[in-house]
């Protein structure tokens, strides 16, 4: 078993590796980086890469450096560490990542990690609620559903879970806006925000019902389209288990209904469940979600990410990327250990 972790684990270094140096090369040719930022902000334009102004490409090509000295771009080189081949900084940010330090961002002028550490609150809240209330409710929807199969029931939940996963979380996040938000019909919940601004002068209670008051909207609208599959797939487990010989045998034997269905069916139709919890919690937990957060003005990891990629900052960009990879890999192993944990039939290792 060691070993196979072992193996895992220098597995992960190449891979890791793989896709650095692929999104570093790709940067390498994206028009209009961190100095053509700075200095389209120093003309008083418009930031690179649209819009009207100088900093706005053309026919003759990305003019974002007209009318700047020539002086002054080379001292915002050097700043932003671009005045040193490509392979010498790769390697140093390499380093960097070895020891932990994911870098400075460019325009935030804070550590990654610090920036990381400021938006990890509405992460948390949107990532940990979703995921909770997804299983909460899947797993008993999708077993009520198999024992049911083929009744109303069975097909009146499978067209409203099928209805909300079809419907994406921005436009059903529109949608409660407009109903429960001030739209057209009444406000009962905030536009805005994951706490009030005078949160901090609440007290105890009072936060927390502040705080629950404002999340309500943005993880309903999460989670109405994201426990389709997880119900679907309860419900297919169960029914499989169901068929099988040994459900059989314990009916004959006179086993109740009620002990066949806990204590034998759900114990093995968990198993596939069970061993997705690792990835799903860190997926929905870290990945965010941009369209949300910019619907209710959440301030979280998905619209860090999407404006670090817009003004091309770069720390940001590579930090975030090798933190979240290194997280998905270390999940990856984790979900395959758990099926060992969870089911001893199975073997992925000598």
């Amino acid at each position: 078993m060691w070993s196979y972790i072992l193996k895992r684990l220098l597995l992960m270094i190449p891979t890791l590796l793989g896709i650095l140096i692929i999104t570093f090369a790709v940067i390498q040719f994206v028009p209009g980086g961190p100095v053509e930022q700075m200095v389209s902000q120093l003309q008083g334009g418009v930031q690179a890469g649209g819009g009207e102004g100088p900093a706005a490409g053309g026919p003759e090509g990305y003019r974002g450096r007209q009318g700047v000295d020539a002086k002054r771009v080379e001292e915002i080189r050097k700043l932003y560490g671009f005045d040193r081949p490509a392979h010498e900084r790769f390697v140093q940010m390499l380093g960097r990542f070895a020891r932990f330090d994911l870098g400075r961002s460019f325009f935030h002028n804070k550590d990654v990690w610090a920036l990381i550490r400021e938006k990890l609150p509405v992460s948390i809240s949107l990532g940990l609620w979703t995921f909770l209330l997804v299983y909460l409710i899947s797993i008993p929807l999708g077993i009520a559903k198999a024992v049911r199969a083929g009744t109303a029931f069975d097909t009146t939940t499978t067209f409203v879970v099928l209805l909300g996963y079809s419907i994406p979380a921005f436009v059903m996040g529109v949608v409660l806006l407009v109903l429960f938000a001030g739209g057209s019909f009444v406000q009962w919940f905030p536009l805005r925000g994951i706490t009030s601004v005078n949160w901090d002068d609440l007290p105890l209670p009072a936060r927390i019902v502040d705080y629950f008051w404002h999340i309500t909207l943005p993880v309903t609208a999460m989670v109405l389209g994201g426990f389709a599959v997880i119900t679907i797939l309860t419900k297919n487990s169960v029914l499989e288990e169901i068929r099988k010989h040994y459900v059989l045998t314990a009916r004959a034997k006179g086993v109740a209904e009620r002990d066949v269905l806990w204590r034998h069916v759900f114990r093995n139709a968990m198993i596939p469940i069970m061993t997705g919890f690792p990835a799903a919690f860190v997926g929905i937990f870290f990945t965010g979600s941009l369209l949300i957060e910019t619907l209710f003005s959440l301030d979280g990891l998905g619209l860090l990410s999407y404006e670090s990629v817009i003004r091309r900052d770069y720390p940001v960009v590579l930090g975030s990327l090798y933190l979240f990879t290194l997280i998905g890999l270390v999940t990856t192993l984790l979900r395959d250990l758990s099926y060992v944990w969870v089911d001893p039939r199975v073997k992925f290792f000598d």
